[in-house]
């Protein structure tokens, strides 16, 4: 199974960029014109959240003619710059969203169980994983305890190191990490919001961001480091997923770059 995980769109109204820098319109194309290339085609594509800036209808509305070229099935998540409620409108027909309540979700129809989880606190830029999230989550996983198992969820359960990433992390991901301990079937935790590609191991697994399909959050490590970006290759990421080995994982940059080239010519090292 190969999904590819798209992340942070922060979609704009029609002829808007962010920050007075950056188009994420034109972003969001060009990672869509890289996914649709791909050769073999993603099973599904996912994406964790922070589709629109502002969780506007229209931003909804240009965000459904981006994707437009993609032919695999999509599966979102809210971020923070999310709304719930126009999310659900905006994708009522691709019938995986609850009626009503959290965004929480499963996909059955894989070798690899989909399950997603709403991080989103309305008004707030840091996530939450309240009592009743964590026992939707600890019983869907308890429900399919042989079936391997991704999940999808927006802010990281962990601290990035990153100090205004951090300010507005996870709430309750000291609960998120003992429903993990709990259920061993899940593989692969995957996660959007901090706009950088970063790996740690929760209970056992791996926990991974993906970079933005736009700007990417300046790498500082300072304590008193200022909020910023910077304009570094936008990316994706591809997780393959195989029975006997789990899932392996790859960082893509969105680009056109020169290559690829031979390393060997008629059998031999290239020398010359």
């Amino acid at each position: 199974m190969l999904i590819a995980q798209i992340t942070d769109f922060h979609i704009k109204a029609r002829g808007k960029i962010a920050y007075r820098v950056v188009d994420t319109a034109a972003c969001l194309a060009e990672a869509v014109a890289a996914v649709a290339a791909l050769d073999p085609v993603p099973d599904v594509i996912v994406g964790t959240g922070d589709l629109t800036d502002f969780g506007r209808p229209d931003e909804y509305e240009l965000l459904r003619e981006l994707l437009a070229p993609l032919k695999p099935p999509i599966y979102f998540i809210p971020g923070n710059h999310d709304d719930r409620a126009a999310m659900r409108t905006a994708f009522r027909g691709d019938g995986y969203l609850p009626a009503d309540g959290f965004l929480n979700y499963t996909v059955e129809d894989y070798p690899l169980r989909i399950v997603a989880l709403d991080t989103l606190v309305p008004g707030e830029p840091g996530g939450q994983l309240c009592d009743e999230r964590l026992r939707w989550l600890d019983r869907t996983l308890a429900q399919a305890p042989d079936r391997p198992t991704v999940i999808l969820m927006h802010h990281p359960p962990f601290a990035t190191g990153i100090a205004h990433m951090d300010s507005m992390g996870l709430d309750g991901a000291d609960g998120f990490a003992a429903v993990l301990a709990r259920h061993p079937q899940v593989e692969r935790v995957l996660c959007g919001h901090v706009h950088r590609s970063m790996q740690t191991l929760m209970a056992g697994r791996i926990v991974s961001t993906a970079p933005s399909t736009a700007h990417q959050v300046a790498l500082d490590l300072r304590a008193d480091t200022m909020m910023r970006f910077v304009m570094e290759p936008p990316g994706y990421q591809l997780h393959l997923w195989r029975p006997e080995t789990g899932m392996v994982s790859h960082t893509a940059v969105i680009g056109h770059f020169p290559g690829p080239f031979p390393f060997y010519e008629h059998g031999a090292p290239i020398d010359d």
